[in-house]
């Protein structure tokens, strides 16, 4: 198979963990669990959120056949698969466990810390609390007996943040997981570099990354970068840009201007709107030239009126229901809006004449809404997204456990927690190091492939999809390799 010359190292997607292949000792925890089952997840109560799991589920096991004597030019093997175990009842919690010995001393358990706002304003505590949810579903997926996850609350301030990491350091977490909000990724980055332990944020704010802080979150650059090569690559070569004027905006608009520069194109016009919502019709006119275009139809009308000839009347009648005259200097604008400000964005653009049959709409991660093909004015738009098929097998996987649908970014917790699952049972021991994180080979997760680049920030194959009636239609897939993204 392609994927065992791909992943050497480790990889995971949704519910099936593809494990380290080129160790001999996770070689065989990965053969110990080839045959686990899935049984009834979506009979078990799902654990409590501030619970920590440390019984681990067990599964009947088949030992592996000797292995053959190594062929002088061996034909890599498949990477194995270890299926989902169902969530047991038996769940321990431990809001503050005692402290004890580091992991490398024979018995005791490799802890992850996992930072979270499962507190706080503004209803981060909800996405704190479903994150938390996925983390617990990795562990029980992917985890072994020996591994140990401690959440803290952050309270969704750095301040917060910062005092829960500090308290997972003093208790032996060997590897940080979170937080979620660049402010606290900031706040407790030094005491993370300070013992040399990896984090493994989710922040989208690259500015952040680096020296051991890992950024596994979608990018704006990644998104706007692969929906702009697919629009060029179909003749769309003049981009406009319409964002919110926050550090969101920014670095979407700085994208823009590399990607149109990557791929042959050109950035035509950039306009701003209040992340509030507020006088939105004023940017609009602004980017659809609307004062102008509406003049040069009412003085062509008056032209019309004033001539006697046939074609004069006849063309007077063509522009009967026009609001404007002249054509647009861009053949795609590029609109990284979501939620109730992206319903409220998007009808003004062919309200002030710009046509999404003549000008295509694009999109980021934040399109990745079932709700977005209710607005007729989205139809047909582009956007770049998560590979379908394995997000939905993580979706269908936190349903069956929680009886409800994931938010959007909950499969990160998934990921990093399955992450740190895979190389914290390594053969010699937990390995987090700079290596074994930056695999080049990188990973396959809930969302696809991804790995680190030397500057932390997760690199991803992303998928181009479109917005119909009836849901989202795949126009190019994820890539399953980074060989393809680099070749």
């Amino acid at each position: 198979m392609e994927r065992s010359r791909i992943y050497p190292q480790s990889c995971f997607c949704g519910t099936y963990f593809w494990g380290s292949c080129l160790r001999g000792g996770v070689l065989t925890a990965c053969l110990l669990f080839l045959f686990a089952v899935l049984f009834g997840c979506a009979e078990t109560p799902a654990p409590p959120l501030n619970s920590v799991p440390v019984v681990t589920p067990k599964a009947e096991v088949k030992k592996p056949a000797p292995a053959p004597p190594p062929a002088a030019n061996p034909v890599p093997a498949p990477p194995p698969v270890v299926r989902a175990v169902p969530v047991p009842d038996d769940v321990t919690v431990q809001v503050a466990p005692t402290l004890r010995p580091p992991s490398g001393i024979e018995g005791q358990p490799t802890r992850v810390g996992l930072l979270l706002p499962l507190s706080g304003p503004h209803g981060a505590d909800r996405l704190g609390k479903a994150m938390l949810n996925a983390a617990m579903l990795a562990l029980f997926d992917i985890g072994g007996r020996r591994l140990l996850l401690m959440p803290r609350d952050t309270g969704g301030t750095p301040e917060g943040a910062r005092a829960a990491a500090a308290q997972l350091v003093g208790e032996g977490a060997e590897i940080i997981l979170g937080p979620l909000f660049n402010t606290s990724v900031q706040a407790t980055a030094a005491i993370t570099r300070a013992r040399s332990l990896p984090m493994i944020a989710f922040s989208s704010d690259r500015r952040v990354a680096g020296n051991g802080v890992y950024l596994l979150s979608f990018t704006p650059s990644q998104e706007v970068d692969a929906v702009i090569g697919f629009a060029v690559a179909r003749g769309l070569r003049r981009i406009a840009v319409l964002a919110p004027d926050d550090l969101y905006g920014l670095a979407v608009l700085t994208a823009a201007r590399e990607a149109v520069l990557r791929h042959g194109a050109e950035l035509a016009r950039a306009e701003f709107y209040s992340p509030t919502g507020e006088e939105l019709d004023k940017v609009v006119k602004r980017l659809a030239n609307y004062h102008a275009r509406r003049e040069a139809l009412l003085a062509r009308r008056r032209k019309l009126r004033a001539s006697e000839d046939e074609n004069a009347k006849r063309m007077l009648e063509a522009l009967e229901n026009h609001d404007t005259l002249g054509e647009l200097d861009y053949d795609a604008v590029l609109l990284p809006e979501g939620g109730e400000l992206l319903k409220s964005l998007a009808p003004l653009l062919p309200y002030y004449d710009i046509d999404p049959a003549e000008i295509r709409l694009l999109g980021t991660g934040r399109w990745d809404d079932a709700k977005v093909r209710l607005e007729p004015a989205l139809l047909g738009g582009w956007f770049a997204g998560a590979d379908r098929v394995a997000a939905a097998e993580f979706r269908d996987r936190y349903r069956e456990v929680y009886g409800a649908a994931p938010p959007r970014l909950a499969s990160l917790a998934y990921d990093a927690m399955a992450l740190a699952a895979v190389l914290g049972q390594e053969a010699g021991g937990p390995d987090f190091s700079t290596r074994a994180i930056t695999n080049p080979d990188g990973f396959v997760g809930s969302d696809g492939i991804f790995r680190f680049g030397p500057d932390g920030v997760a690199q991803r194959g992303m998928a181009v999809l479109e917005i119909e009636r009836d849901g989202f239609r795949v126009r190019r897939r994820a890539p399953t390799t980074f060989e393809s993204l680099t070749n």
